[in-house]
């Protein structure tokens, strides 16, 4: 099956960058787990200063399996991927325009070359 190339988008506050860069250097073992489990792959996460004091984050990732959706919900309800959002998702701030339900907002792919 071919990959299925994912962007996202979010905040971050900008009083948090230095503790998210710190859980990043050192994802927990059963986090990577659940998202190659997941069918994730070539997964990268980068920041950015857009404006005066404002940062945001973009994460790129490939998806191999057949059933987005129900890999998702799985790994949202696994306790490790539930735990570490305990530690990231208060560092992060959703973007205005995001979608119902949206924490990180999806990205339309406008060009990719192989």
């Amino acid at each position: 099956m071919k990959a299925r190339r994912y962007g996202l988008v979010i905040g971050v506050k900008p009083d948090m960058i230095a503790r998210y860069k710190e859980l990043h250097a050192a994802v927990w073992p059963g986090v990577l787990a659940k998202i190659e489990e997941c069918h994730i792959r070539n997964y990268s996460i980068f920041l950015r200063e857009v404006g005066t004091g404002q940062y945001l984050l973009f994460a790129y990732f490939e998806y191999t399996g057949d059933d987005y959706e129900a890999d998702m919900a799985r790994m949202a309800a696994d306790p490790e991927t539930r735990r570490w959002w305990t530690e990231t998702d208060p560092c992060q701030s959703p973007i205005p325009t995001r979608g119902d339900k949206e924490f990180w907002s999806r990205m339309d792919e406008v060009f990719h070359a192989d």
